[in-house]
């Protein structure tokens, strides 16, 4: 008789190797699945962060030049910073101010009105909704850019009856800022009231509050990470706007941050690179530290708006 014992361990012995057989193939392929995705995780960090670096080094390479720039400079300093902040011809600080004037009142225009046009469309019902909704969306598909010439012409009539209005001001600049950007903004804050229930607002309506009253006192509190989200892009485009600000400032002292900053590199034979490196450096800094005080509100503004209760 052949011994059970021995059946079961020669069964078991070959099962136990095509297992391995099996498992091992799979194994490989998932580690060499990882390494390809850390690797290209890693290719696009760098290829990031390289000109951050870059930027960075400059800033403090007194060699001020972009031929024999260094990753590591070789006598690091604080000239450039120097020279950026005792420029009478190149006023930084004036430039920053001017951003952050612009920036701040376009983004607050821009929450409020958008808020306001955003709940009309959710909640209310009139004549010519949806074609105002399909307009909104028709004037976003064409850029800015094709209007530029249109853009400086009204700029300009506008100026010659309202002077606080027309070109080189702050204020018409705002003005042109916010008929670009509303209508994106609309639907983003209208799609976000639309995942808010009615039921909230038939409640309160049940005991005696007004519309106004609703729009303030419930439906705001609760779109606080839509707001956020609007009026943290809005200030990240702004800030950082170049075209528009070129063609429709043109005052040393009413440059913003970006255009001020073409004036480092302007001139042909005398590009001050360290200087532009270090103005960027510190214009960015904002940005950073309000991007890390509203992280948490831009991500509930950004995900919440794209699930629908």
């Amino acid at each position: 008789m052949i011994n059970s014992n021995k059946i079961m361990e020669h069964g078991w012995g070959k099962s136990q190797q095509e297992g391995d057989k099996r498992f091992l193939p799979g194994l490989r392929n998932r580690v060499i699945n990882q390494f390809w995705k850390q690797l290209v995780i890693w290719i696009c960090i760098l290829f990031a962060l390289f000109p951050i670096v870059w930027v960075i080094s400059a800033a403090f390479d007194p060699a001020n030049s972009i031929a024999g720039q260094r990753l590591i400079p070789k006598n690091a300093s604080l000239i450039n910073f120097e020279k950026l902040f005792n420029s009478e011809q190149q006023p930084f600080l004036i430039w920053m101010y001017n951003s952050y004037k612009v920036a701040i009142s376009n983004s607050f225009l821009v929450v409020c009105i958008s808020s306001l046009a955003g709940y009309a469309f959710s909640r209310m019902r009139f004549r010519g909704r949806r074609t105002g909704l399909f307009g909104i969306i028709l004037v976003q598909m064409f850029p800015q850019m094709l209007a530029m010439v249109a853009i400086y012409l009204i700029v300009f009539r506008i100026g010659q009856y309202i002077p606080a209005l027309g070109l080189d001001t702050h204020a018409g600049l705002v003005l042109v800022y916010m008929g670009g950007s509303m209508g994106v903004n609309v639907w983003m804050i209208k799609n976000y009231f639309d995942t808010i229930p009615y039921s909230l607002e038939e409640s309160a309506m049940l005991d005696g509050a007004t519309p106004f009253q609703l729009f303030s006192r419930i439906i705001l509190p609760l779109t606080t990470p839509i707001l956020v989200v609007v009026f943290f892009l809005q200030f990240i485009g702004i800030y950082s706007e170049f075209i528009l600000a070129r063609v429709l400032l043109a005052s040393n002292d009413k440059f913003t941050i970006a255009v001020g900053l073409q004036s480092f590199i302007a001139d042909q034979y005398s590009k001050r690179w360290g200087v532009f490196s270090a103005a960027a450096i510190i214009g960015t800094v904002p940005v950073m530290i309000l991007f890390w005080l509203l992280q948490k509100q831009l991500i509930t503004g950004l995900t919440s708006g794209a699930v629908k209760n």
